[in-house]
């Protein structure tokens, strides 16, 4: 495999990738891969989930992700396994395409913590 370098040649690889092996023709959003990086992070495999257990599952990603910034700690484990944070430093007030900047930094991070590019 070629070396991937920069941020949007490591953010396409990601978006192939993910949507060649989880979807089923359309490209994966950034969300579908926050919910998929949550999922992964409960750690409880593939299973159907309940719409609120949706939401949680992305609050638990975006916790994760943010954590190396400093926006979160992990604190525990509840009695079903589910991962909780506490809330470091509050998050700044961006723009939508800050925002998006910051999550698409984040996970390219998560991922290379996961050799995910070798």
């Amino acid at each position: 495999m070629e070396k991937v370098i920069n941020l949007k040649e490591k953010w396409d690889f990601i978006v192939d990738k993910l949507t060649h092996q989880f979807a089923e023709g359309d490209e994966l959003t950034i969300d579908a891969i926050i919910y998929l990086i949550g999922v992964q992070e409960l750690g409880q495999g593939q299973r159907k989930f309940k719409k609120d257990e949706k939401i949680n599952l992305m609050h638990i990603a975006i916790c994760k992700l943010l954590e190396p910034y400093g926006y979160y700690e992990f604190d525990y484990f509840d009695n079903e396994g589910w991962p909780h944070y506490k809330t470091l430093t509050e998050l700044p007030n961006l723009k939508p395409g800050e925002q998006t900047v910051l999550m698409k930094e984040a996970i390219i991070s998560y991922f290379e913590s996961l050799d995910f590019f070798h």
